[in-house]
């Protein structure tokens, strides 16, 4: 999928998911988490978004991108994203993975009845 910007995203997820199994793919992307975060503060900043985005291959994005990526994950309006609002973010942001969590949803539903 294209933005607007010309950055393109492949959903990797699902992939990593079937490989590394949910426990390692938790890890790593707690490991993503601690890759962008301002080590002295612990959380994802703005300022390390900006300045560590470009190992995930996300060099020359805008700061209104940036910003835009901050408060989309920002869950308590802090300004910046802790561990689970990055994690929740990512999810979100895989079409793939929010269908399968539904379906395992419906059908732990189903089961208990």
């Amino acid at each position: 999928m294209a933005s607007r910007s010309g950055v393109v995203f492949e959903d990797f997820f699902p992939a990593m998911v079937e490989k590394l199994g949910a426990e390692g793919f938790m890890k790593e992307l707690c490991n993503g988490f601690r890759l962008l975060t301002d080590g002295d503060k612990g959380v994802i900043t703005f300022e390390s978004l900006k300045k560590n985005s470009a190992l995930l291959g996300l060099q020359g994005m805008s700061d209104e991108e940036v910003m835009c990526m901050l408060r989309e994950g920002d869950l308590d309006g802090d300004g910046a994203l802790n561990e689970m609002e990055f994690c929740t973010l990512m999810f979100r942001l895989s079409p793939e993975l929010m269908e399968s969590s539904k379906e395992l949803l419906e059908e732990a539903i189903v089961s208990e009845y």
